[in-house]
C-alpha cells in the first residue's frame, strides 16, 4: 500500500502550527506589500496584514514560485510515495495550474495528484481534512483526487461585508455604486461557489445579512447535502472573531441538534480578505464525503 502524503497552501487557513499536528504540509502563499514580499504565517501574520491593509498599503497577491512548489514535492517524496496537493482553486489564481504543469514532469508524473477542486479557506481545509481521513484509509492518491473532483460543487461559502472600500478599490463596484452602498449602510453577501466570488444579495443591517446566510446555508443543506446529517457546517471571519463567535451560537440556533464541538471557526484566508477587508464573516456548508 503506498504511503500518501496531503499537501496544501495557506490558503486553506491552515497555519505552521496546525499543519505540524495534522501530519501535513502547508506552502504558504507570497504576498507582495508595499512593493516587499511576505510570505503568509512566515513573516506576515494576521495582525500585520490586517494593520497593513488598513493603513492602505498597496498589496497584490501573486503565486508560489515554481522552485517552493518543487521543493516541497521533493521533500515529500523522501517520505512518501504519492502526494495528493490540494492548491486554491484554480478561479481564483493561476497558482493551480502552474501546479498541474509541474506534476507532469517525469519526475512527479505518476506520483503527485493535483487537485483542483474549487475550493477556498474553510471549505478547501474540510478537503484537506477529508483526504487525510481517505489516506488512512488506505486509498490512492488518484483516488483521492478523484473523490474530490467528483463533489468539488458539494460546498459553499456566504460572505457578508463589513465596508465596501476593498470591494470599490478592486474594481469588484463602481466609486459611486460604493458611495451610495455606504449611504444606505448596505452590507452586501457574497458567494463563493466553484470557481466564483459573485453577489448574492444586499442586506440592509448585520442582522439582515446573518439571516440571508443562515436561510442560504439551510436550504443548501437540505436540498443539496441530504439534510443537516450529511452536511459541515464552517465558520469563517476577516479581523472579526468576536462577531464570528456570536455568529456561530445564532447558526446553532437555527439548526437544533447540530453539534457545535465540530463547528470550525477559521480567519478568512488573507487573499480573499485583502478583497473584501476586515469586519467580514461567513458560513461555510459542505456536504460530507
Amino acid at each position: 500500500m503506498s504511503r500518501v502524503a496531503i499537501a496544501t497552501d495557506s490558503n486553506s487557513g491552515i497555519t505552521q502550527k496546525e499543519a505540524e499536528k495534522l501530519g501535513i504540509k502547508v506552502l504558504p502563499m507570497p504576498f507582495i506589500i508595499n512593493e516587499e514580499t511576505y510570505y503568509e504565517d512566515i513573516n506576515l501574520s494576521q495582525d500585520k496584514f490586517y494593520e497593513m491593509l488598513e493603513d492602505d498599503a498597496e498589496i497584490s497577491t501573486t503565486q508560489p514560485s515554481p522552485e517552493s512548489v518543487m521543493n516541497l514535492w521533493d521533500d515529500l517524496l523522501k517520505d512518501y510515495d504519492e502526494i495528493v496537493y490540494i492548491p486554491m482553486s484554480s478561479g481564483l489564481s493561476g497558482s493551480c495550474s502552474t501546479a498541474y504543469m509541474l506534476s507532469q514532469e517525469e519526475e512527479y508524473d505518476g506520483k503527485v495528484f493535483v487537485v483542483d477542486n474549487q475550493r477556498i479557506s474553510v471549505t478547501q481545509k474540510q478537503s484537506v481534512l477529508d483526504s487525510l481521513a481517505m489516506a488512512k484509509e488506505g486509498k490512492s492518491g488518484e483516488e483521492i483526487r478523484q473523490i474530490l473532483l467528483d463533489t468539488k460543487m458539494d460546498s459553499s461559502i456566504y460572505i457578508m461585508v463589513d465596508t465596501l472600500k476593498y470591494l470599490k478599490k478592486g474594481g469588484r463596484v463602481t466609486p459611486a455604486a460604493a458611495a451610495l452602498g455606504t449611504l444606505l449602510k448596505l452590507k452586501p453577501v457574497l458567494q463563493i461557489k466553484g470557481e466564483k466570488l459573485d453577489a448574492f444579495a444586499k442586506a440592509r443591517s448585520v442582522a439582515n445579512a446573518k439571516k440571508i446566510m443562515i436561510e442560504a446555508a439551510k436550504k443548501d443543506a437540505e436540498e443539496l447535502y441530504g439534510g443537516m446529517d450529511n452536511t459541515w457546517i464552517a465558520i469563517a471571519h476577516t479581523d472579526n472573531f468576536a462577531e464570528a463567535e456570536n455568529f456561530k451560537q445564532e447558526i446553532l440556533e437555527a439548526f437544533p441538534g447540530y453539534d457545535g464541538n465540530v463547528i470550525i471557526t477559521d480567519s478568512l484566508s488573507l487573499s480573499v480578505s485583502c478583497h473584501i477587508g476586515p469586519g467580514a464573516i461567513a458560513v461555510a456548508v459542505t456536504q460530507k464525503l
